[in-house]
């Protein structure tokens, strides 16, 4: 019976020479693997500059550190409007943000989503009117119009957006121009004023192109910058910035010149 029986291989154990092969095998994967993660988690917090927020988001920044990812905004938007970042979107994982095109935020006047945020992320006070909360003062973005692809603009009677805006009439205007290339008709073209525009995108869900002429963006996005060295001299709150100014001057060897000799020294032309 003995003779039947299979022979036990006994494995040779592994050499130092194998064994150190293996382990940096083993540690270049690992390596590997971390660095994916991390280029992945790279990706998705680089890829969160046009992200919109929920009504009562503070600074993106601030936001970022401030929110705990608990997802109790989500679960308290009425219209399953606000989805939480999972991998593979391209935005901080877990936090809350919406896609305007797909569903918008529909302006609710309790703001639900808001006063259950526990950490203060979504600022209670800055969208409060007179101890009341007001929607219509939120910041969640601004609407812009892309003029070449709005049909308003090509002369089609358009007016989508307008009708669309909870604030009819406010943060988005008609005005009437002559079409000069028919003679006989009027352009309606739709401008939206940025000092009353939310950002809610219920303009960019309504816009009857393909993909939206009018679309929402993160505000400091969407508005341009002028610069600090550039005041509003009719703005006395602006006018502020000009008290501990400190006047610099500067002279190159151009400038010792009157401006009118600058102009016409042909220099090396002739």
């Amino acid at each position: 019976m003995s003779e039947n029986r299979p022979k036990i291989q006994r494995k040779e154990p592994l050499s130092d020479r194998r064994r150190f092969i293996l382990t940096m095998a083993r540690g270049v994967g690992v390596t590997a693997l971390g660095g994916f993660v991390w280029s992945a988690f790279i990706d998705e917090v680089t890829a969160s500059q046009l992200i919109l927020r929920p009504p009562g988001a503070i600074k993106e920044k601030d936001f970022l550190k401030t929110c705990i990812k608990c997802g109790l905004c989500v679960e308290a938007c009425p219209y399953d409007t606000l989805l939480l970042a999972k991998p593979g979107d391209n935005k901080p994982l877990g936090t809350p943000y919406f896609i305007p095109r797909e569903m918008p935020c529909y302006m609710c006047p309790d703001i639900p989503c808001v006063p259950v945020c526990p950490t203060g992320a979504l600022d209670e006070s800055s969208v409060t009117t007179d101890d009341k909360l007001d929607i219509n003062v939120a910041d969640m973005g601004l609407a812009v119009i892309d003029d070449e692809s709005c049909i308003a603009f090509w002369g089609i009677q358009c007016d989508a957006c307008y009708r669309a805006c909870p604030l009819l009439g406010e943060a988005i205007t008609i005005v009437y121009e002559k079409n000069d290339r028919t003679g006989k008709h009027a352009f309606m073209k739709p401008i939206v004023h940025s000092d009353v525009c939310t950002g809610c995108g219920l303009c960019e869900k309504a816009c009857v192109t393909e993909k939206a002429a009018i679309f929402v963006l993160p505000r400091e996005v969407a508005m341009g910058k002028a610069g600090d060295y550039y005041i509003k001299g009719w703005d006395k709150e602006d006018e502020k910035r000009l008290e501990n100014a400190k006047e610099i001057h500067t002279q190159t060897e151009i400038s010792k010149e009157s401006a009118i000799d600058s102009l016409n020294d042909s220099g090396d032309l002739y």
